[in-house]
């Protein structure tokens, strides 16, 4: 994606259908993690340094890094999806390239490839410290499938 479709906003309808998603989600409320942008094809999320989400040296453990990747690609596809489907991951790889130091991480999922069942995408997160200095902690990638809304 070019840097003018990367803060591209989705519709009001996505971006309420990809929230109330989210909101329903668990592990992100018990990690503290939010939804900072939602784009076509593309989701921030932004995990808070807290004691609950660091390892024993301190550093953002690499679940909670991983979690939050997965979850960032997974929204960045379902942006694309039709409203009456929902997304599972397929799989994902991560890896880890430098200690998860920060005020934050921010992780982005972009959708690479959108197919009618697969989609791939793009992880990556960055340490952000306080003074704005960025760093790249993670990158992967994943496949996801849309399945339909299962009946109520």
């Amino acid at each position: 994606m070019d840097d003018r479709t990367q803060h591209e906003p989705a519709s009001p309808e996505a971006q309420k259908r990809i929230q109330a998603s989210f909101d329903r989600q668990g592990l992100m409320a018990h990690l503290g993690a939010r939804i900072t942008h939602i784009g076509p094809g593309r989701v921030h999320i932004v995990l808070p340094s807290r004691p609950e989400v660091t390892q024993q040296h301190g550093y953002f453990h690499a679940g909670a890094t991983s979690a939050v990747a997965d979850t960032a690609g997974g929204y960045a596809a379902y942006t694309l999806f039709p409203e009456d489907t929902e997304v599972l991951t397929v799989e994902y790889k991560i890896n880890l390239l430098a200690p998860a130091t920060g005020d934050h991480l921010e992780a982005v999922g972009t959708v690479l490839k959108a197919g009618r069942t697969l989609t791939v995408c793009q992880l990556e997160v960055v340490g952000v410290q306080e003074d704005g200095a960025r760093k790249l902690v993670a990158n992967g990638q994943q496949t996801l499938i849309r399945v339909n809304r299962p009946e109520q």
